[in-house]
């Protein structure tokens, strides 16, 4: 089958690959679409980082670059492994892409994403959506019921989002500034709508202004080029600042903007994945105890992910931009993303 291979920095490679062959306790899918996200892109610049050195095999998958890509995908099941009987052959399915030990409860309450030597399918083994087809436990899959397949791939970041929210814990009627109109920016924005919030957006590239204004998703769209946002945060929050801040671009200027947002006493929680160590202004944080936060990846938020969607509170189809080929992954898909981000939100891979 054909797969993308992660070999090293700047080296992605289309290859024939073996199918994965299912194992008891496993369903094997058929993949449907598989987007990528910006996790693969720190890879491609500056990794590996999730994806684990040639000569330092993950502990629990065993694997080591080259390995398979893709974590945000969607696809059909096509068989059931043995003791898996709660499922059926033809359903249209996502999957919670993490590799954890054996031993780890997944159950409700459990904070698996932060179990020992964490990692993710298509990052640190175990196959992954860039590929045609994958074989996974059965406490990954979720079935989505008559949500299309291609809107169906941006569940997993959608959960991103989801779990980003239940971290801040934030409520209905609060106020929040989201710091990056990026894939995870917008998908959070759109779970924080769905929650009763009323969002800021600081962002500036203009189709994902644009595409802020255009989906409903931001209640004010702010460019940092034409206006000091933190201020005009403060003005049209009567002077108080925002309760919530959300970090989502990996850039220290946004930080120090939402330190400058927050109301005192309220709450940061940095969201993206960075790729250089930050700063934080110290002083701003103790002076208004601020609380600032991380979060991981998500923990049984699938299922109510799943659930915004299938009652029509979130609407994912206006963030997909691009379809396009697995052949076609660097020059149009990687390429397009780093070097022309202000044309596209979200890219769908076909396998």
């Amino acid at each position: 089958m054909k797969a993308a291979r992660y070999y090293a920095k700047n080296d992605i490679r289309i290859e024939q690959i073996d199918a994965p062959k299912l194992r008891p306790g496993t369903v094997a899918i058929d993949v449907a679409w598989c987007g990528i996200c910006g996790t693969d892109l720190h890879e491609y610049l500056d990794g590996p980082i999730f994806i684990p050195a040639p000569g330092h095999p993950h502990p629990i998958s065993g694997e080591e670059a080259p390995v398979t890509m893709g974590h945000e995908f969607s696809g059909t099941i096509t068989a059931l492994g043995e003791g898996v009987t709660d499922l059926e052959v033809g359903q249209n399915v996502v999957v919670e892409p993490y590799i954890v030990g054996p031993d780890v409860s997944t159950g409700p309450g459990e904070s698996y994403q932060l179990s020992e030597n964490m990692n993710f399918i298509g990052l640190g083994g175990y196959g992954g959506g860039l590929s045609e087809k994958v074989v996974v436990e059965r406490r990954w899959v979720h079935p989505i019921g008559d949500i299309p397949l291609d809107v169906a791939a941006l569940i997993e970041p959608l959960s991103v989002g989801h779990h980003a929210f239940v971290r801040s814990g934030a409520k209905a009627g609060d106020t929040a500034l989201i710091g990056g109109a990026g894939p995870i920016g917008l998908l959070l924005a759109a779970v924080l709508k769905a929650e009763g919030l009323t969002v800021f957006i600081s962002e500036l590239s203009q189709a994902r202004k644009e595409k802020a204004t255009s989906t409903g998703v931001a209640d004010h769209v702010l460019d940092p080029s034409e206006v000091d946002v933190a201020a005009k945060v403060r003005e049209l929050t009567g002077g108080a600042g925002v309760d919530i801040g959300f970090e989502c671009s990996s850039v220290n200027v946004v930080l120090d903007t939402l330190l400058d947002a927050v109301r005192p006493g309220g709450v940061i929680v940095n969201v993206s994945i960075w790729g250089h160590p930050a700063s934080v202004d110290m002083q701003k944080l103790v002076l208004k105890e601020i609380d600032l936060r991380g979060t991981i990846a998500y923990a049984n938020d699938h299922p109510a992910t799943i659930k915004l969607v299938q009652e029509g509170k979130v609407d994912l189809a206006p963030f997909i931009t691009g379809k396009i080929a697995l052949e076609d992954l660097v020059s149009k898909g990687f390429d397009t993303l780093i070097n022309h981000n202000d044309t596209q939100v979200k890219i769908l891979v076909h396998p």
